[in-house]
């Protein structure tokens, strides 16, 4: 939490630029899409928007309409060239800024700064027997999916990493998870 209120504290006027050119092009500053925490309880995840105001709504029929997009997404929950996008979206997602108001669930005790990645509900059935261990600690802003490669890797070894990261669990490979987050950002590798 003291982590979360330092980077509140530094980073400060980047939340402000960014809520501004979010706001510019439409809709609300913030989105929260619900996410499964620690021991299953559900939680609002804060992010800079960066889809189009009603994107949600317009996902089914865009599936619907591009078979090859539907199966990349019923494989991965993403898509490499979402149309839902915004341009300014498309910066926040490569540069990894849209997550930064997750310090905020960090602050009100859903988060932590490193942990597995927060996930839906409908994306625990990818994690079958793991799940139960997936939520005995809290989700985290950066993790070893975050830092392993991103949305490169597949589902199988997202939840893999997130297995791997409860069951060896320390101090020091969060310190290290930490201190490999900004290169990670910075090569935009697996940025979606």
């Amino acid at each position: 939490m003291t982590g979360a209120l330092i980077l509140l504290a530094i980073l400060w006027p980047l939340f402000l630029i960014i809520a501004v050119m979010v706001a510019l092009d439409g809709g609300p500053v913030f989105y929260g899409h619900r996410r499964i925490g620690k021991d299953g309880r559900a939680f609002d995840c804060l992010k800079f928007r960066t889809m189009i105001p009603g994107a949600e709504e317009c996902l089914g029929e865009y599936l619907s309409y591009h078979p090859l997009a539907n199966t990349e997404w019923r494989a991965s929950q993403k898509l490499v060239r979402d149309p839902r996008v915004t341009p300014i979206g498309a910066l926040l997602r490569e540069w990894s800024l849209d997550e930064l108001p997750q310090l905020l669930n960090v602050l009100r005790g859903e988060m932590s700064l490193v942990g597995p990645r927060p996930v839906t509900r409908s994306e625990m059935i990818h994690y079958g027997p793991t799940a139960a261990l997936y939520m005995s600690v809290l989700p985290g802003m950066t993790g070893l999916w975050q830092v392993s490669g991103r949305s490169d890797l597949s589902y199988t070894s997202r939840v893999a990493l997130d297995r791997t990261y409860v069951e060896r669990w320390s101090l020091v490979r969060d310190l290290a998870i930490l201190l490999s987050t900004p290169r990670a950002v910075l090569r935009r590798s697996g940025a979606k």
